[in-house]
Order: structure tokens, then sequence, then C-alpha cells
């Protein structure tokens, strides 16, 4: 009988046999209708489910009603009974429902009975079932007086200790932790919980040895307050409350010992420790630094130093951040760590922040840690009393450069320098004593400084770093239209040691007191006495302009950090004018899809992976413009299903456009969108297009694939896009200045180049060749090392490089050796 299994089962022979045992016989008819609902349930998995239904309706019903009717005393020797019943057998009983309205209701608890349930919510490790009768044990010792929650301390530290290691929600573990730690205090004000503080992790350490050998009441209230959920953000008054309480403590210099901990000392190991959240598997071997039952206590610890350390506390806030939410660090990523650390990073109000917060935004690229910087870079400019732009501007670290982007040691008479030698490219050199330079380091630094040698690499690959977000970033205010007070443009642009090397190479304009805007050449001086400086846009240019500064450039061989002068310029078509909402100027086009995905990624554009799955058949890559007020949006969609996890062709689609109102984006007609972003926005996506596009597939026809034969046809050698036409304009300058220049012309969408045996077009926009007479298709599939960059290009383009390699060949072509190019020219012939 189930009775006497219950009773069996519930002697533990402690103290509290006969609390149990009374509480069964007192409803042995409690029992009884479990016994049967039992019994039914067990008849319903036969060919009796409809008859079980309606029978284990009508004994629910019994129950209930019995329970409802249930005095003081009855009703708490039922929640003892359905306590003891739940999880007992080879089923799951689950009687949380009757326990939790059961348990409010009746009066008189002793704390014997509020022991017995929380020794029995305690003994099963199932998440769920243990919150819900934590829960109601809870209830019932809330209602024990000053003397019953004395009595169950024990068993109040023990579910604690419990609660701690147990896989549970994490807002259902914050909520049930306070209401422990409240009972404790009540009785003990100095007490720490048991599990609060993690015995094991290195990170703790600190605090459990104060805990150990000096325990106060303050240092309890303040361990106590630290665990408190305090979220990404925590609010005013929990930041208030935790300043007093630190002060109260003493322990300004041991939450900074916690936080150097963090960020410093070795991670846990899951082989020795176990897997750090419940839905990782321990199949696997890992580190990471905090587990997730003690994340709240570690926020906490991170943001109490960072609201009393001062500017010490920079660093290792940096650093944590960095090594929860940074890529290949060898700890597990850690969103919330990572996320409190960016935040607390925003709000210390220290110079030093800014440039920890721009190294972490060119280090880590998770997407939500990304937005996180974003709002934390906006935080740190309201305390400042500046724009969200103007923060950036200068939290741009200078890695201790010199003017020129240099910097210089001298190690055992050997002189070693890092510099910044152009746009794209960092460079350590090492001079030995007898004046002989090389790029890789001598014996005697690598024998003699090795630790040096490497701080200086890594501050090399800091650089670097540094020195491409700056390119990204000042390539992005081209859709701005921003303008600077001429002072503090020379201040964060101009006479910066990274950012200045990109800034003296570009087409700056300047306005003085009289109001009009005058462009000037890179490197140049501007005259008079500007007040006022904005990046150069061919948009708002002449043609005869235009043309000047790029003959310019081109002449006096100025190859600027992005294409500028060069730059394409797209405006609304009286197609675009009359859908009004969106442009179909780059849909209809067949990409190759992971391509394209690789380039949204590297353009700084988001958009969702294609695929066969929910959502997989609608892709809408976006990216911001104009400073954030402008939102750019390209549609595509899977081009063909072949059964693979991803397509490997896209169909390209709509671009629309969207404004920022407060926090959401609102569609917005062509016609609203700035000149400047809808321009920059559609040089993207024709980016894309152009890249990706089949018709850019030398051998495409090779394949023996016909679905989309036709739109090759069609693309490879068709209409110039505006990217095609500035590479025609640029090729106007280059070729006469070649060697070759004797068998070039330019001719329409064509770059006509004459051999010996035959002559040959190739296209601007996908650098195909056709063979005259006949427009034979030659393929010549290219190599994929970079060129020999002989040629001066007055920007990157790795087309326009394709094409002038190919000219070269062709001008040639007596001299090719590969057998599969002369056969194709011999058949053309």
């Amino acid at each position: 009988m189930l009775y006497d299994a219950l009773v069996a089962e519930s002697r533990r022979n402690d103290s509290l046999d006969d609390v149990r045992s009374a509480a069964l016989d007192r409803v042995r008819w409690l029992v009884g209708l479990l016994e049967r609902q039992r019994t039914e349930f067990r008849q319903s998995l036969g060919h009796e489910h409809r008859r079980f239904r309606a029978a284990g309706a009508a004994t629910q019903a019994e129950i209930d009603g019995r329970l409802a009717a249930c005095a003081d005393e009855e009703g708490r020797a039922a929640v003892l009974c359905l306590t003891l019943a739940a999880c007992f057998g080879d089923t799951m009983w689950d009687y949380s429902a009757e326990i939790g309205s059961l348990t409010p209701r009746v009066r008189g608890w002793t704390p014997d009975e509020v022991a017995v349930m929380l020794l029995r919510a305690t003994e099963h490790d199932m998440g769920f079932w243990f919150a819900d009768s934590l829960g109601s044990a809870l209830d019932a010792a809330d209602r024990l007086d000053a003397d019953g929650r004395r009595a169950v301390m024990p068993w109040l530290r023990h579910a604690h200790q419990e609660l701690m290691d147990t896989t549970v929600g994490a807002s259902t573990r914050a909520s049930l932790a306070q209401r422990l730690r409240a009972l404790l205090v009540s009785v003990d004000q100095a007490h720490i919980p048991e599990g609060l503080i993690p015995a094991d992790a290195p990170w703790a350490a600190p605090l459990g040895d104060r805990a150990k050998t000096a325990p106060t009441v303050e240092l309890a209230r303040l361990v106590r307050h630290l665990a408190d959920p305090s979220g990404p953000r925590p609010t005013q008054k929990w930041r208030r409350t935790c300043l007093g309480l630190v002060d109260a403590a003493s322990a300004r210099d041991l939450v900074a010992d916690v936080l150097r901990a963090l960020a410093e000392d070795d991670p846990l190991c899951s082989r020795g420790n176990g897997a750090h959240t419940g839905w990782v598997h321990d199949d696997h071997h890992y580190h990471y630094l905090v587990h997730q039952n003690d994340g709240d206590l570690a926020r906490g610890v991170l943001w109490a130093a960072a609201l009393t350390g001062g500017p010490a506390v920079v660093r290792h806030l940096g650093t944590l951040a960095l090594r929860t939410g940074g890529p290949g660090t060898g700890v597990a990523v850690d969103l919330k760590l990572a996320g409190a650390a960016i935040n607390a990073l925003a709000e210390t109000g220290d110079p030093a922040s800014l440039e920890a917060l721009w190294r972490l935004r060119s280090r880590i690229r998770h997407r939500a840690l990304r937005k996180q910087l974003d709002t934390a870079l906006v935080t740190a400019a309201g305390k400042q009393g500046i724009t969200a732009e103007q923060l950036v501007e200068r939290s741009v670290p200078d890695h201790g450069l010199a003017p020129d982007g240099s910097l210089e040691r001298e190690w055992g008479g050997h002189r070693v320098r890092v510099a910044i030698e152009d746009a794209r490219t960092v460079r350590l050199t090492f001079t030995r004593p007898d004046g002989r330079t090389s790029r890789t380091a001598p014996a005697a630094v690598k024998d003699g400084f090795p630790d040096a040698l490497e701080e200086l690499k890594d501050l090399a690959r800091e650089v670097r770093g540094t020195l491409s977000g700056e390119r990204t970033r000042v390539e992005a205010l081209m859709s701005a239209g921003r303008e600077w007070p001429y002072d503090e443009w020379c201040r964060h642009y101009r006479d910066h040691p990274v950012t200045g090397t990109l800034v003296r190479g570009l087409i700056w304009e300047f306005r003085d007191a009289d109001g009009e805007w005058r462009a000037v050449a890179p490197t140049a001086e501007p005259p008079g006495e500007p007040e006022r400086v904005r990046l150069w846009h061919p948009i708002r240019a002449s043609t005869h302009d235009i043309r000047a500064w790029r003959e310019r450039l081109v002449t006096e061989r100025l190859r600027q950090p992005f294409k500028q002068a060069f730059r394409e310029i797209y405006l609304l078509t009286p197609a675009e004018e009359e859908t009004g909402g969106y442009s179909n100027r780059f849909a209809a086009h067949i990409v190759h899809y992971r391509q394209l995905y690789a380039l949204f990624k590297e353009r700084g554009w988001q958009a969702d992976f294609l695929g066969r799955h929910e959502g997989g058949y609608d892709g809408r890559a976006r990216a911001e413009f104009g400073d954030g007020a402008w939102r750019a949006c390209f549609h595509h969609e899977p081009a063909d299903d072949d059964g693979d996890h991803a397509p490997e062709h896209a169909a390209t689609d709509q671009v629309r456009f969207e404004r920022r109102d407060g926090r959401r984006w609102r569609e917005a007609p062509l016609a609203e969108v700035p000149p400047l972003v809808f321009s920059e926005a559609m040089r993207d996506v024709d980016l894309f297009v152009g890249v990706t596009s089949i018709a850019t597939d030398p051998d495409w026809t090779d394949r023996g694939e016909d679905r989309y034969t036709g739109y090759w046809r069609t693309a490879t050698f068709g209409a110039l896009t505006a990217s095609a036409e500035v590479r025609r304009e640029a090729l106007e300058r280059i070729v006469p200045r070649l060697r070759i220049a004797g068998r070039c012309t330019l001719d329409g969408r064509f770059l006509i180049v004459r051999g010996d045996l035959g002559t040959y077009r190739i296209h601007l926009g996908s650098a195909n060749v056709l063979m005259e007479p006949r427009d034979a298709y030659l393929c010549i599939v290219p190599s994929r090392g970079k060129g020999d960059g002989k040629v001066f290009l007055p920007f990157e383009d790795e087309r326009l490089s394709l094409i002038l390699s190919k000219a070269f060949l062709l001008a040639a072509d007596t001299k090719i050796t590969d057998r599969s190019i002369l056969t194709q020219i011999e058949r053309g012939a």
C-alpha cells in the first residue's frame, strides 16, 4: 500500500521522523486518494484512456474539495504528505499546485514542519520541482516567529547551499535566494550563506579569505548586497547602497583585488569543476571564469570595484571584457560578465576608459556586445557633455606613437622601430649597429630582450587593429556630411598619430569667415584662417572639379587610403523616382551566396544567413548610414534549392531605406533620403553585386551548368555600372602612362588590347575577355597571388588590377606559355 511505502521511505533516523509519521497518519484519507489516482493512471496506459480521463477528473475533484475544507492542523499535515508523496515511486508526481495553494492558507506552522519541507525540497536535483517545493517551504518559514526561524537555521543554510549548486532559471534563483537570505539575516546579520562565495573559484578567493579571517556584520551585508541581481546596469539605489557598504566594510581594496583576479587569474576547468551552464555538456574540455550560479556575485563585485576603484580599475575592466567577450581568449564566452564590464567602463568617468572602449570596439565581434559597446560610448559621451561622435573621435588610442605614427626603442645598440607606413601597413623594422636594416629581429634582440620584443610586437598588432578600424570609421564619414571646428579637427584628425596617417591622404574642404568652402589637396595646408572643416565628396563637386582632382592624383601619384576622388556617385534615376519607395537598380542578379554573405560582414552589414530553416528564404541585409540616422536594406533570396544547408546562389532584389524614429525604424521614400546617404548605400550594393555576381566568374561556361547561362551572357558583357564607369575614367589616365599604351584603346565598355596573335576586348565591369572578330570568349582564370604593384593605382580595386594584368598578358600574347589560354586563342583567331 502507498501509506506503508511512504512511511518507510520517509524514515531518515533523524529528529524529524516522528513529524513525518504523524503527518501521514493524520491524513490517511489523502494517501488513499493519491493511491487511487495512481492506480487509475496505470490503467490508462492500456486501452482505458477515456475511462481514466473521467475517473481521474473525479478523483482530482475529490482531492481538491477535501483539501479546501482542511483546517489548520490537517492542512499542514496534508502539505507534508503531498511533499513526501511527490517524486516518489517510478513516476514523477507533481503536487505543486495543491501545495502552493494550501501552504499560505493554513496557520500555526511549527519549526519541525518547516524543516521537513526544506529538507525534502533539497533531496531531488530537479530544477523546476526543486524551485516550486522550496518556494512553498519558504512560504511556511515566513510564518515563523524569530525563535522558529532560529530553530530552522541549519535547514535554511543547507537549502541555500543546494540552491547555489542546482540548475534553476536565473530569475527564479534570484527570487528564492533573496528570500532565503532575508530569513537568514533576520536571525544572524553577520552570516554569509553557504555557497554564496564559491569555494573553488580563484577569483572569489579574496572574498572567501576575508570572510574566514575577519568576519564582520558590515562585510556580510556587503557580500549579500553584491549578490543581489544587479543587471547589466544596476539602479542608482543599488549603487548608493553599494558605496556605503563598501566603505563601512573597508573593502575598496578587497573588491579591487577580486576584479583583478577576474581579469588575470587562472580560469576554472570544466574537467574538474563541471560545465558552467546547464546547456553545456561535459563531454569536452574547456575553461571558463564564472559559473552561471555565481554570476550575480561576480557582476556585483565588478560594479563595486568600478564605483570605488577610480582610474586603476579601467585596465582590469577592459581586460575582463575582452577575456570573456573577445575571440581566441581560451575562455568560454560570458556575455553577461563582458557586458557588465563594458557598461561599467562607460560610467567610470575616467578618460582612459574611452581608449579602452575603443580598443574593445575594434576587437570584439559578437553582435550583442557590439551593440552594448555602442550604447556604452553614448553613455560615456553624455557623462562628459559631448556627442557620441565626438567621443568616438576622442577615444582613438595613440598607442604612445610620435606625431608621424612611429615609435622607436634601442636595445643593446639595435634600434627597433614601429611605424605606420600607409593606410594599411604597420611595419616593425630593426636597425643594426652598423646601420643595416631588416624586418626580422636579429638574434641579439631575440635572445637579449625577448619580453620587450614581444610587447613591441603586441603594440604593432594593436596599432594595425586601430588603423583598420579608423580607416572604416573615416570612410563611413563620407555619408555623414559632418563638419568640425578647425581646431578640433586638427587635434583629433590631422595631428593624431594614427588617424592623421589616413586624414593627410584625403581631400578636405575648409570654410573661412567669408563662408565659402575651398577644397585642399592631400598633404597641403589650407589657405587663410579656416573656421570649419568637412570631408570632400564628389557628389557636391562639379564635373570639372572631379576630373581635375582625379588627374592630379594620377599625375602626382597620390594613393588615397580609400576611394575618394574616384568615388562613384549614385543619383536617383527616373525609374526610382517612379517606384518611390524602393530601387530595382541592382535586382535580378545571380550571385555566389557565401561570397556575398562574407562581403556583408566585411563591409559591416548585418544579414541573417539564408538556408533550409524557418525564415531562411527571405534575406535582408542592413547597414546604417548618415551617422546612424538612416538604414539601407538590401533584399535577396535563395536562387536555387538543391537540398544543401545553404544555397549556392542567391538572387538579388530591392533596396529600401528607413529613417530612425527614436528606437524604431520607419520606411522612407527614396526622394527623402539625403543624397550622400543614398549614394554611399547604393555604392555598397553595387560592390556586393559587382564582386559576387556569377558574371565575374571567368570559368562559368566550363561548369556545364545552363540554369543561369542567359543571365551570365547578358551581365558579363553588359552596360557598365557606376563603379565600372569610374574604372574606365581611371584607365583613361593610367593607360597612356603604360609601356603597352600603344597597344591599348578604350572603346565604350571595353579596353581593346592588340596582341600579335589577335585583338582582345576586356570588359570594364566583369574583366572578362572577348576575342575579335567573332567575339569568342577567352577564359583566363586569375592567379590567387597579388599583383607586383609596378603600375600605380590611385585607389585599391581588385577588378582594375585584374584588367591591367590581363592587358599586359594579352599585349604580349606570343609570350604566353599557358597551354589552355593558347588553345583558346588559336581557336578564336
